[in-house]
């Protein structure tokens, strides 16, 4: 995120900083791809993309790093279907919810791209959703503790699908934002890659509020990397939003999650 007005709070518990896709203070009452008189939604998107990947590229040549080792996982939450067709057009191929509610209904009027998508839970789960998410997701990210484990890898068997899930990390301690504490890290791996039906991706973690965020995502390298010694395909580190995606790619993010800085504001809830 470029420049901001007021936040918004997010499920995470983080800011949302309030800019319209070309980075200019937005209006908190705007609606998902509602567009001004003569605006362009696919060339808002378009444009913002642009400055995403821009940021993404200028954030891995700081790092020594080569852009294809970072993937943008653009998230959709509260924006419309017509949304993702956009991005999908554009040729963006990682999309993101964080509730079911929401992202179930958007990925079946979205089945026609099942090929061209790779859809990815972000927020927290509850195991009376995870019957649902697994039919459509690909990637849970907010694996936090064992019995979702069990739920996961049941639902992936029932419904015959193969799931990669993420240890989310707590960085800060506060339970209200979801993740395990470090030492809980190995426990919860070795469930995942044990758990017939899911596959270890790796480890997940948004950074502490008020914290340096650079601090806290090159911890989150060190636990990854603890995780990697015993599970050696685990490489997937998800770390950084539209404001901290620089500091994560810093510190060795493989995928980065961003919403606000490609597709605006976020005004509620798309039912």
């Amino acid at each position: 995120m470029t420049s901001s007005t007021s936040p918004t709070s997010s499920s995470n518990g983080r800011p949302d900083l309030v800019t319209d896709p070309a980075g200019q203070p937005g209006q908190l009452g705007r609606q998902p791809g509602q567009l001004g008189p003569g605006r362009d939604r696919a060339g808002e998107v378009a444009a913002s993309l642009a400055r995403v990947r821009a940021r993404i590229g200028a954030a891995c040549q700081a790092a020594g790093r080569s852009p294809g080792e970072v993937t943008l996982i653009a998230i959709t939450k509260t924006f419309p279907a017509s949304d993702v067709r956009v991005l999908s057009s554009l040729g963006v191929r990682d999309v993101g919810e964080n509730r079911d509610q929401e992202a179930a209904p958007k990925a079946a009027a979205c089945a026609d791209l099942r090929d061209r998508l790779t859809w990815h839970f972000v927020g927290q789960l509850q195991t009376n959703k995870v019957a649902s998410v697994v039919r459509y997701a690909d990637v849970v990210h907010s694996v936090d503790r064992p019995r979702l484990v069990t739920a996961l890898g049941a639902a992936a068997r029932k419904a015959g699908r193969s799931l990669t899930g993420l240890v989310q990390v707590s960085l800060d301690g506060d339970p209200g934002r979801g993740g395990v504490r470090e030492e809980q890290v190995p426990a919860i791996a070795a469930g995942l890659a044990g758990e017939v039906g899911l596959e270890l991706g790796g480890v997940m973690a948004v950074a502490p509020q008020g914290a340096d965020p650079v601090q806290a995502f090159r911890r989150l390298a060190e636990i990854a990397a603890q995780v990697r010694a015993a599970h050696p395909g685990a490489t997937m580190i998800s770390a950084g939003m539209s404001g901290d995606l620089e500091a994560a790619i810093s510190a060795g993010a493989t995928h980065v999650r961003v919403g606000t800085a490609l597709l605006g504001g976020r005004p509620g809830f798309v039912r």
